[in-house]
Parts: C-alpha cells; structure tokens; sequence
C-alpha cells in the first residue's frame, strides 16, 4: 500500500477565504488602547471650574484666601451666615471622619457657603459638581469634576469587541470612584488632608430605582472615605427624601440644617448692603427694613432681591404675589362642578388646600406667631400628622418638591417660606373658602362613589317570575334572603282578570 504524504491531507486553501491581514494585531496589545485613564491629580489642584463660573472676578478676603465678586467688584455672597466657619472647617479639611448633608429650603444660601469655602482656599483639594435626574448626565459631569475619560471612544469597536462602555452608568461611576481611591491613598501619604467632593442639588437625582441606586452608591463610597480620611463627601438637598433615605444606613453622616435668617441678621445685613454697595447715607429707615422682613422673612434669595431693588417696598410686594400665584397654579380647586376627568388632579390641589388650612387654624391657636429677637414663627406639625390631616401619605413629597411645604430634618412640616405662609392666610380669609373647599371634597367624594356603584339589571320577573337571593356569612351560615318579584301596577290584575 502506498504511504500518503501528510502534506496532501491538508486541504488547499478556498478561494473564499481571506487571509489574515498583517495589520491584524492579538487581542493582548489592545489592553493598553483599552484601559481608562484614572482621575488626574491635577483635577484636585487650585483652581476649579465651579470658581471660574461663579463669579466675575475674585478680591483678597480679609481672613484670608480670596472671595468672589461680581461684574461691580462688589462682593457677590454678602451675607456671612454663622454657619460659613463650620462649612470652612469641612472644605479646608480641618474637620474629617463625616461625610455631610446640608439641608434646608431653596434659596437659604447652601451652595453659595459651599463656593465661598472652596473660593478661599482657591479649590484646592476640591472638585465639584452638579447632580443631575439623568445618571448619564450624572456621570459625565462627575468624569469632568475629576478629569476621569469613559471609554467614550473605544478602539475594540472596529475589532467588534465589547467595549466597557457596554453598560450602565452606574458601573461607569464605580470605576471612577475605584481610580480616585488611589489618588485620595496618595495624597493623604503625602499630605495628610482629605479630598472634597461636593455634590450639589442632591435633591434633583430621581426618586426611582436608578436614582435610588446612585444615591446608595454614593453613601457607601462616603462611609468608606469618612472612616479612613481618604475624602469627605459633602452634599446639599432641598427635599426630606434625600435625607430620609441616607438615613437608613447612617452611620458617619453629620446633619448641618440651614434655615432661614434670624430678624436681627436679616435686617442688618439688608442695611449693611444699602449703606456699603447702594451708598444710602446714613442708611434706609428702620421701619422701613422691619416692614421688608415681615413680608419677606429671612430667605437670602428673596433677600438678595430685595436688597438690590430701588424700591425695596414694591419687590417685597412682589416676591409675596409671586410666591401666592405659584401656590394657586399648582393647587387651586375647581369647586362642585368640576368635571371628573380632573379628579386625580384635584384630589392632589385638595389635599394641599386642606393642610394650608390646617397650619392656618393651628397659628391662630398659638400663643405667639412673632418674636421680637427670633422674627417669624411660622406654625408646623408633624410628618404623620400632616398625613393624617390631608388623608394621603404620598402627596407631602411632591409638595416638598415643587416649595410649597417643607419638611425639615426633623421630620416637621410647614409652609415654605414666610411669603408662602401669607398666601396661605390670605387664601383662607376670602369669603366662602371653606364652602368652597367642602363643595370640592364633596364632590370628590361624589365622583369616588360613582366609581364604586354597579348597576345589576334582573329579567324575566313577568308573569310571576321570582329571584331570590341569600345572603351567608364567611362560614356559609345563611343569614337572610330577599326575593324580587314584579308588582303589578294598578288595573292590570282587572284587565288580566277580564281578559
């Protein structure tokens, strides 16, 4: 028998066939194209961002550092709030071993103690950003707080591999904080201080799983940093959710609440402003600042415009008309001849307007509404009472979250702000409030009723046709019956009869 020679056994190669490039590189020297590049030292440098937006240009402080001023060289944050040392202590890293949550209304001055503190010590050791509803707008603004690439162009692709950036954004947001472990390692070698993240607008992250996921997320990488002085985590909410649900796995999380100004403060700082920056010698009247207060409280936003106005008056007068009409566009009834398409709606408006007047009747049961050192003393109840009282457990978020109501780190509900408590009072003593809302919730009421209501229609009862019906316990214990039989109207028997 002839020997085959082995070369033969090998099929010649098809014509279909392609043969392998020579620019064809193996899989192992696309690792270095592949790998991210981690968050750069340089990102926690002097100099932020967040600065450079902030504010026209900056001016030496006379505590040192540098603040912000604005387009007039006048100083854009000009209201010192006692709580600016402690917000100083945290960015400069004197205090360590917490991570923080600043809460408090819209407009009392959060993020403007934040950037202050990061202005003084020139960002240095800080980074910054916005958070955001979407988590992958979330994570690139925390790729470009520390300069962290994602994968966004990826090389594997015109090799058809699966590129890292095939997956959620919240891996994406662990491998970044993975990367800026090691930068925060080395620089508490070297240094000795922790790195700041401030995450502000807290409250703007959904309340759904995904957002409930990144929250988690960033609480535990906090715990983790807090306890080994790596970096402390500093975030600020406008809404009770945020703090109700870090609150759960709490351990390290310091709470800073910031409130509205004191009287004195307020109506010191209003005249300090006119005096210094509008040149008003020897400086507005008295009354007239008490006046501004009582309409506009002690809210550093409302404060702020009502400072820079020319007509101090008319601005307070405004802020109050604007705060009752936003007040009246998200919650106002329809009344007794609403149509029921609208009952979700109003159930929502009723609900509020029902708790309006409850923090209404409850001041006027109370012994004092003002403090002449204190200023306003707004009333409030609790979180479970306030649901009680509007028979919804659901509704006080998003009451929360459009600044009509306001829950405050302990769980204590009340109006928004001082001009929202006026239109809460103003709207109660117009005639016929209370009909009206009563005619509402009667027609709600009405309206659920309906939904409820079966219609059962019975046949066939003529000529003595008969149903009966028994009605048993859970048992089956009978426990009645009734029977439906049709009665003949008046001279039909006769007329059968003489048929």
């Amino acid at each position: 028998m002839a020997q085959t020679n082995p070369s033969e056994l090998v099929p010649p190669p098809s014509r279909c066939s392609k043969p392998r490039s020579r620019h064809s590189l193996p899989l192992a020297s696309l690792e270095p194209l592949l790998q991210a590049h981690g968050p750069h030292e340089h990102a926690f440098e002097p100099g932020d961002p967040v600065l450079d937006l902030a504010a026209a240009a900056k001016q030496s402080s006379p505590s040192g550092g540098e603040e912000l001023v604005d387009d007039a060289g006048l100083r854009q944050h000009w209201v010192l709030r006692e709580e600016q040392a402690t917000i100083d202590a945290i960015v400069s890293g004197k205090l360590k071993g917490q991570y923080y949550l600043l809460v408090g209304e819209k407009g009392t001055g959060k993020s403007s103690m934040l950037i202050d503190a990061m202005a003084k010590i020139d960002g240095e050791g800080c980074s910054m950003l916005e958070a955001h509803a979407n988590p992958e707008i979330f994570r690139i603004r925390l790729g470009k707080a520390l300069d962290f690439e994602f994968h966004e162009d990826n090389i594997g692709s015109l090799f058809s591999i699966r590129g890292p950036r095939d997956a959620s954004a919240l891996l994406d947001v662990e491998r970044a904080f993975n990367k800026l472990e090691k930068v925060a390692l080395k620089r508490r070698d070297e240094i000795g201080r922790p790195l700041i993240l401030i995450i502000n607008s807290t409250h703007l992250l959904r309340d759904d799983e995904p957002g409930r996921d990144l929250l988690e997320l960033l609480q535990q990488r906090a715990e983790a940093w807090a306890a080994g002085n790596l970096m402390t985590v500093i975030s600020n909410s406008d809404d009770y959710w945020v703090y109700e649900r870090l609150k759960q796995y709490a351990t390290r999380m310091h709470i800073l609440p910031i409130l509205d100004l004191s009287k004195p403060r307020a109506i010191e700082a209003l005249r300090k402003y006119r005096s210094t920056y509008k040149r008003e010698v020897p400086g507005p009247d008295s009354a007239l600042l008490e006046q501004v207060y009582d309409m506009v409280g002690g809210r550093l936003s409302f404060l702020a415009r009502v400072a820079k106005s020319p007509d101090m008056l008319k601005t307070s007068h405004d802020i109050c008309r604007m705060e009752k009409t936003w007040f009246l566009n998200k919650c106002w009834i329809l009344g007794s001849e609403m149509d029921d398409d609208v009952m979700d709606q109003q159930k929502y408006a009723a609900a509020a307007m029902v708790l309006a007047k409850a923090l209404v009747e409850r001041e006027k049961a109370m012994a004092s509404v003002y403090d002449p050192v204190q200023g306003h003393i707004l009333p409030q109840m609790s979180l479970h009472e306030a649901r009680q009282v509007m028979t919804r457990a659901d509704f006080i978020q998003d009451y929360d979250a459009i600044n009509v109501f306001t829950i405050d780190s302990s769980a204590m509900v009340r109006a928004d702000s001082v001009p929202m408590m006026r239109a809460f009072r103003e709207i109660c003593a117009e005639p016929g409030f209370g009909e009206f809302l009563e005619a509402t919730l009667t027609r709600i009421s009405d309206i659920e009723s309906l939904g409820r209501t079966r219609e059962l229609t019975i046949k066939d009862l003529w000529k003595g046709g008969q149903y009966r019906v028994q009605m048993a316990d859970a048992k089956g214990a009978v426990g009645g019956s009734l029977v439906f039989e049709a009665v003949p109207r008046e001279g039909e028997d006769e007329d059968e009869k003489g048929e």
